[in-house]
């Protein structure tokens, strides 16, 4: 048995360890991040946010914009700011809007207190803004029991964090909405399942359209065939662009399988039983990048949809 040693023991590597940058106090106590001049505690990002929001509204697909006709703070732990925008009609609803952690996803728990706080206060639209979004956040969204608040995930283009580093600051689509995947499952004779990934649908409140992609401009889409509602784990994978594996079939100079090839970028899933949750999620990789994810209950008596 080896023999204990005092954590006060000289370290065998010799030396002292290296002092690590971190952050400092700023005027008035403010953390500021090593080498930046700009405030970096919760209330300065959401006020950064709030600005560039106001200014740039929300993109939608074909380049269309939300702006905000009014768009003012509000003071709430889930919920950050509210205000007005009209669609195509030119009727106005009201906005909430809940912005994400500098650094990190837009989380489940932050999703399940904003959507219930949002139809209490009688709000019409929810604007998730955040930098990147975790697939239970996605889920819960697609599971709201309360029509009466749309929501819409908008991705804050990651630059945006970048501060004083950049040269220029950006000002044009910083806020991007994507939407959910359009997918089909269906059962076998031997009572095993399918999904078909159709493409990606994304509502376009400006002219109150949904607006579809289709599965052949998907860079990738995976499956989680026993989905817990918490972690996605891949147990398919698929890359449906045809243009990708041309050219990597043209750099290896015809040593692929096409047979294989084919498989790798189908829409169409394997077989695969209903698994301890009885749950299947698809995750698709947008055109611009962005995660999406549906998640479908597989029933005794049949398929339902969430």
């Amino acid at each position: 048995m080896p023999v204990a040693e005092s954590l006060d023991c000289d370290t065998p590597i010799g030396g002292e360890p290296d002092e690590l940058a971190t952050f400092g106090a700023g005027a008035g106590g403010v953390c500021v991040s090593p080498g930046a001049s700009d405030p970096v505690n919760a209330e300065a990002f959401l006020d950064r946010m709030l600005h560039l929001l106001r200014n740039d509204g929300v993109r939608f697909p074909n380049n269309k914009s939300m702006k905000f006709s009014r768009l003012d703070t509000y003071n709430g732990d889930y919920l950050h700011a509210e205000g007005e925008w009209a669609n195509g009609d030119g009727v106005t609803r009201t906005v909430a809007v809940s912005f994400g952690p500098q650094f990190g996803p837009v989380t489940a728990f932050q999703v399940e207190n904003a959507l219930p706080t949002a139809s209490r206060r009688g709000f019409e639209d929810l604007v998730f803004a955040g930098f990147s979004f975790d697939a239970a956040a996605q889920a819960i969204i697609q599971d709201d029991p309360n029509p009466r608040v749309r929501s819409h995930l908008a991705h804050i283009r990651p630059d945006v964090n970048m501060g004083e580093l950049l040269k220029e600051t950006p000002n044009s689509q910083l806020f991007t909405v994507f939407g959910s995947p359009r997918t089909d499952i269906t059962t076998t004779k031997d009572g095993q399942y399918v999904v078909e990934m159709q493409g990606v649908d994304i509502y376009n409140p400006v002219e109150n359209t949904i607006i579809p992609t289709n599965a052949d401009k998907v860079a990738a889409w995976f499956l989680d065939s026993d989905y817990d509602g918490q972690t996605f784990c891949i147990t398919q994978a698929f890359f449906p662009d045809r243009t990708a594996w041309d050219k990597l079939a043209k750099a290896m100079k015809g040593v692929i399988d096409e047979a294989r090839f084919a498989a790798l970028s189908g829409t169409k899933s394997l077989p695969f039983p209903a698994g301890k949750y009885k749950r299947a999620a698809v995750k698709v990789i947008d055109p611009r990048g962005n995660e999406v994810l549906r998640v479908h209950r597989l029933g005794a008596d049949g398929v339902s949809y969430v």
